[in-house]
């Protein structure tokens, strides 16, 4: 089928948008330290996104331009320091006493040893004092996983085979494994900042109500224009302003609040204290990629431990690196998978907890208002997080859009989908 004249100007439009390099820039004072992210070359002239960090904290992000001829320390350094406020005192919030618990950091992954060993090298790198790692190797159809642990990391790493495919079930075969006082979940596409489990545990020594914390996500490359797009509407970034997320003291600007998951994190970069997930029964096996759901696994967390009473804590200081899909056609299933994934959680957490509908149906008026709002800055403007520098360069194809309300037509018969097929092969089994 012909696109419409619409759809291939959005491609064109999509084509033209060249690759942005990624740095971070240390202020201490009137010091400045600029180094290049994660696996890129050091930094030149041209458009340059930059992660800004003060005393090695994250306080902000911009983007910028490096004149040809120029040096780039010098013109970023101004940049920052007349576009990103100073960190506030009390920015590191309640993780600030104590020691970090014993942790056991969960790595789902599934025939993708090259970028799971990335991944388990910066792990290991950690600064936490007390953890262990679990690699889940989800439904394998090669040897190469298991294979690159016992060869590399035999000594260092735990390997766990889950041969039901899906990513909550992988991440509940993590959680009955897991050792940790708090289990930590990250993605086999990521690069932890040194600091990234200590900065992301530390907040439960200090608030026994805690159940669940996230952390900042960042793009380790914008090489490709798939990358360039998602970072310029938000990626997924939450900003830079620590928040405690309460049950008993419900946001005031989150209408659908506890349902708006969306906004607390995202699954690369989670914790939870164990006794808390388990209590809940971890994840719904019936959400997540690899099932007919399509996602939501972590959305779907979140809201079961807040709709429990406990805390969730949002850190910008826990920072992980991700490498984002690189393609047109990326993009195009990812639009449609996140629609499908809200939907479908909101579903798991509806069919599993019906005594929420009432709570639910109170709360959607408002949100689907506030929901409409949002959509229709996105599209004309871009969807960065709040207090972020703006960095949104490119329209929001209005393609990727449609997709996603599409994926959230979907989502409910995703999920119910997903039940009846582990369902099956739970009767296959016996």
């Amino acid at each position: 089928m012909a696109r419409s004249a619409r759809a291939q100007e959005e491609i064109r439009r999509f084509l033209d948008i060249g690759a942005v390099q990624v740095a971070e820039l240390d202020l201490d004072g009137d010091e400045a330290v600029l180094r290049p992210g994660p696996g890129s070359p050091p930094v030149t002239h041209g458009e340059v996104f930059v992660l800004v960090r003060q005393g090695g904290r994250p306080v902000g992000t911009l983007l910028a331009r490096v004149p040809e001829g120029a040096d780039a320390k010098s013109v970023l350094a101004a940049r920052a320091r007349a576009e990103c406020a100073p960190a506030p005192a009390q920015a590191r919030g309640p993780g600030a006493a104590g020691e970090p618990p014993y942790t056991s950091v969960v790595i789902a992954t599934r025939e993708r040893a090259g970028q799971l060993a990335r991944a388990l090298d910066s792990l290991l790198a950690q600064d936490h004092p007390r953890f262990e790692i679990v690699v889940v190797d989800n439904a394998p159809v090669t040897s190469e996983t298991r294979e690159l642990v016992e060869r590399k990391y035999a000594e260092r790493v735990r390997y766990v085979c889950e041969p039901v495919p899906g990513l909550a079930v992988a991440h509940n075969r993590g959680l009955a494994t897991a050792r940790g006082e708090v289990v930590a979940f990250t993605d086999d596409d990521v690069v932890a900042d040194p600091r990234w489990l200590t900065e992301l545990t530390a907040p439960f020594a200090a608030d026994p109500g805690l159940g669940c914390s996230t952390g900042l996500i960042l793009p380790a490359r914008l090489t490709t224009p798939a990358q360039v797009l998602l970072e310029s509407h938000g990626g997924f970034a939450k900003g830079f302003t620590p928040r405690t997320y309460d049950p008993a003291r419900p946001p005031g600007d989150e209408p659908l609040f506890p349902f708006t998951a969306g906004r607390f994190g995202s699954g690369a970069n989670m914790a939870f204290r164990t006794a808390v997930l388990r209590e809940v029964g971890g994840f719904d096996p019936a959400t997540g990629a690899g099932t007919a759901a399509r996602g939501g696994d972590d959305l779907y967390g979140f809201v079961r431990v807040l709709t429990q009473g406990h805390r969730l804590r949002y850190t910008p200081h826990a920072l992980v690196w991700h490498h984002h899909r690189e393609t047109w056609r990326d993009l195009e299933t990812q639009a449609y998978g996140y629609g499908a994934g809200l939907t479908a959680y909101l579903t798991a957490v509806l069919v599993n907890r019906p005594a929420l509908l009432p709570a639910f149906l109170a709360r959607l008026p408002r949100g689907l208002a506030h929901a409409r709002t949002l959509t229709a800055v996105r599209e004309t403007e871009g969807g960065g997080a709040p207090g972020d520098h703006d960095v949104r360069t490119h329209p929001w194809p209005r393609r990727l859009s449609r997709l996603q309300r599409r994926g959230m037509v979907y989502g409910p018969v995703g999920y119910l989908r997903a039940r009846r097929a582990l369902r099956a092969r739970g009767k296959g089994a016996r």
